[in-house]
C-alpha cells in the first residue's frame, strides 16, 4: 500500500525521495527492518496473550533431559511469523504481482492448517492434533494451486536468452524471448536445465501440451515434503526457524538475481521476468524469523507450533519453485532432508525387524535426528549451533552451485 502511495506521490507530484521506492533493494531492506520490529516487539505481546489464553505445550513424556521444564510454555507463536511477514509485505510489495499473491496464499492456507492443528491439540485435549490425512488433503490442495497457476498464468514466464543484456538492455523488448516454460536448474552440470515437459517426449508431437501432468504431481510433492520437513525440524528451541532463516535468506539471493536480467546474464542463469518482487516478501519473512528467534532460542519463551513450522516449509518450498531452483532443495535443507529422513528409516527399520525377528530394533537413539542427539547427551542449545553451522556450509554450497557446472 505505501509503494502505491509514494508511486503516487511520485508521479503527480514529483514529491522528493518517493522515487525511492520503485527499487526493491530499499523496499525489501524496509521490508526486513519493519518485520524484524513487529516481531520483537509485539512479539511479546503476543506470547502474553497466548499464556493468558492457557496457549501453552502439553509435552509428552520421551526421557529428554529438560523436557519436563517445557510444559506449559505458549505455542502457536507461528502467529508472530505470519503477522510479521504479511504486514510488511501489505505495505511495500506490488500486490499485483503473481508471486507475491501466491506467497500469500501460501502463508494465509499453511497458516490456517497448522492453526487448526495446534487449536485441537491445545483446546480440544487431543495430542495428535489435526489427522494426518486431514494434512495432506490441505498440502495436496496448495500443490493444486501453485502448481496450476504456475503452469497457466501468462504472467509466469522465463527467458533463457539474455546475451548481451548488459550492454542492450535499453533495447530489449521486455516481452520478446519470454515463454511458458517448465524448465528448471539441475545443480552440478554444465547445460543445467531440465524441461519436466521432456519426459512426456515419447508422446510425439504436441507432448508439450501435457507437461502439467508432470509439473502439478513435482510441485504436490515437494510442498508436502518440505513442510513435514519443517514441522519434523521443529523439536528444540531455536532449530527450525534458525535453519529456515538461513534457507530463506539463500533462496532471496536466488530470486534477487533470477529476477534481474543483467545479474541473470551475467551469471548465465534463467531469468524470471517479475520474480524479483519476491525479495519483499523474503526479506520480511527472514526478519519475522530473526525476530522470533530473540523469543525461541534456549530456553525458548514460545513454541511456532504447527502454525509456523508448516507455514514455513510451505513458503520455502513455492519460493523455490518459483524461482526453479527446487532441485536444490535436497542441499540448501539438508538438515530438513536428514530429519525426515531419520524418521522414514527409523519407522522402516524398526518395522522391518520387527517382521523378521519378532522384536523391533532402531538405527536412531529417538528420532527425529536432533532427539537422537539429546539422546547421547548432547545440550540442545549445542545442537542447535551445529545444525546452524552445517545449514550455513549448505547454503554456501548452493551458491557456489550457480557457477560451478
Amino acid at each position: 500500500m505505501l509503494y502505491y502511495f509514494f508511486q503516487y506521490l511520485d508521479r503527480a507530484f514529483d514529491f522528493p525521495g518517493a522515487g525511492v521506492f520503485q527499487y526493491i533493494t530499499f523496499r525489501s531492506a524496509m521490508a526486513f527492518i519493519l518485520s524484524l520490529a513487529i516481531s520483537t516487539i509485539y512479539g511479546k505481546r503476543i506470547i502474553g496473550f497466548l499464556r493468558k489464553q492457557q496457549v501453552g505445550e502439553t509435552v509428552r513424556e520421551l526421557g529428554l533431559a529438560g523436557q519436563s521444564e517445557k510444559a506449559g510454555t505458549p505455542t502457536m507463536g507461528g502467529i508472530i511469523i505470519i503477522l510479521a511477514t504479511l504486514v510488511p509485505v501489505l505495505l511495500l510489495a506490488r500486490l499485483e504481482n503473481i508471486y507475491v499473491i501466491l506467497l500469500i496464499v501460501t502463508t494465509l492456507w499453511m497458516g490456517a492448517i497448522g492453526f487448526l492443528d495446534d487449536y485441537i491439540k491445545i483446546f480440544k485435549k487431543d495430542k495428535e492434533g489435526l489427522k494426518g490425512r486431514f494434512k495432506v488433503i490441505g498440502q495436496v490442495g496448495l500443490g493444486l494451486i501453485v502448481g496450476s497457476v504456475l503452469y497457466f498464468h501468462p504472467n509466469v514466464t522465463v527467458r533463457k536468452d539474455t546475451t548481451g543484456a548488459r550492454v542492450k538492455i535499453e533495447n530489449l523488448d521486455p516481452v520478446s524471448l519470454q515463454e511458458k516454460s517448465t524448465a528448471t536448474t539441475i545443480p552440478f552440470f554444465k547445460n543445467n536445465e531440465l524441461d519436466y515437459a521432456d519426459v512426456l517426449s515419447f508422446m510425439g508431437d504436441g507432448y508439450e501440451n501435457w507437461a502439467w501432468l508432470i509439473f502439478i504431481p513435482v510441485v504436490i510433492f515437494i510442498i508436502t515434503a518440505v513442510s513435514n520437513g519443517a514441522n519434523l525440524t521443529d523439536g528444540i528451541d531455536g532449530l527450525a526457524a534458525g535453519t529456515s532463516a538461513i534457507s530463506v535468506l539463500t533462496l532471496g539471493i536466488f530470486a534477487f538475481l533470477s529476477g534481474n536480467i543483467i545479474f541473470s546474464d551475467y551469471l548465465n542463469i534463467m531469468y524470471i521476468p517479475n520474480s524479483g518482487e519476491m525479495t519483499i516478501f523474503i526479506a520480511a519473512f527472514v526478519g519475522a524469523l530473526v525476530g522470533f528467534l530473540w523469543y525461541n532460542t534456549y530456553p525458548a519463551q514460545v513454541f511456532m507450533g504447527d502454525t509456523g513450522s508448516l507455514t514455513i516449509g510451505g513458503i520455502i518450498a513455492v519460493i523455490a519453485i518459483a524461482i526453479r531452483k527446487e532441485l536444490l532443495i535436497p542441499i540448501l535443507c539438508g538438515i530438513f532432508l536428514a530429519e525426515n529422513l531419520s524418521v522414514v528409516l527409523q519407522v522402516s527399520y524398526f518395522k522391518y525387524t520387527k517382521k523378521k525377528y519378532g522384536e523391533g530394533r532402531r538405527i536412531f537413539l529417538m528420532s527425529p535426528l536432533h532427539h537422537h542427539y539429546q539422546k547421547k547427551g548432547f545440550h540442545e542449545s549445542k545442537i542447535v549451533t551445529r545444525f546452524w553451522i552445517v545449514g550455513i556450509l549448505l547454503a554456501i554450497l548452493s551458491l557456489v552451485l550457480l557457477k560451478l557446472r
